[in-house]
């Protein structure tokens, strides 16, 4: 029998996690951290808070573990397809003007998105003057995003989403089969830097014209969502963009106020001048 980790036991777990790893899961939405939690100790079969910490304490492998299944890695290409054809006809126009765009997928998971943005940027005609940083807080997540291999069962998906966000090529040149796996074609990541980034600790590397960040602050408390904000506003040059997910919003944000709403249909803002 598995005993669940109660709400006062679970300070103790997440200051282990950052003195140990370097990892501060403190602003977090403790409702969806337990859950996941308690999901990882079902997954290891560790039955108690106290053992749970004795593998936390000593024995690296099990965290990287933990670090797996407790990061969001949720995603596809051409997700809400109706989001890349806004970005396609109301924000790439706008970023065409720049002689270099620098765009940031934070909390990019394996790479989906940004296999997205790419070919966006590709039939756009400007992924070539674009450098492109995606980042994740799972070291597992950028390997993979890396790699460029997708999933095979995924590609019927993929291919009708790309036509729905407006897709005028065959979908099916952006991929080779390598070993029976679809692998996105390298000379489309050739603008890309994958690297670690943790949003809870770490800050601003440069100034960007675009911000991705979709469905990944749903994760967060409110306290947690205002600092990465305010992280995103430090990164943007005036006038850049932020995108978010459909259940994020701004409206309740302490930097409210750095930001107009730029789409009416998506959750697209632009730092105000």
């Amino acid at each position: 029998m598995i005993h669940e980790v109660s709400n006062t036991a679970m300070p103790e777990i997440i200051a282990i996690i950052k003195e140990q790893y370097g990892y501060d899961f403190s602003g977090y939405a403790q409702a969806s951290f337990q859950r996941r939690l308690h999901a990882f100790m079902h997954y290891k079969e560790i039955h108690d808070v106290y053992s749970l910490k004795y593998y936390l304490l000593n024995d690296p492998d099990t965290f990287s573990s933990f670090l797996e299944r407790i990061t969001v890695n949720v995603t596809s290409m051409f997700r809400n397809p109706d989001f890349f054809c806004e970005l396609k006809n109301v924000v790439l126009p706008i970023l065409a003007s720049y002689p270099v765009i620098r765009i940031w997928h934070a909390g990019c998971s394996t790479g989906q998105e940004v296999y997205s943005m790419c070919i966006l940027l590709k039939e756009a005609g400007l992924l070539h003057r674009t450098n492109i940083y995606a980042t994740d807080i799972n070291p597992q997540n950028i390997k993979t995003a890396r790699s460029g291999i997708m999933q095979m069962s995924d590609m019927k998906d993929y291919t009708r989403d790309y036509y729905l966000a407006g897709g005028k090529a065959n979908f099916s040149d952006y991929y080779q089969i390598q070993n029976n796996q679809p692998v996105i074609n390298k000379e489309l990541l050739s603008k890309v830097i994958f690297s670690r980034h943790n949003l809870a600790t770490e800050s601003s590397f440069n100034e960007f014209n675009l911000i991705l960040c979709r469905n990944v602050m749903i994760y967060f408390n409110r306290q947690l969502q205002d600092k990465v904000v305010g992280l995103f506003s430090d990164s943007l040059v005036t006038g850049g963009f932020m995108a978010l997910g459909d259940k994020e919003s701004l409206l309740a944000s302490a930097h409210n106020k750095a930001f107009m709403r730029y789409s009416t249909q998506q959750k697209i803002y632009k730092k105000k001048l």
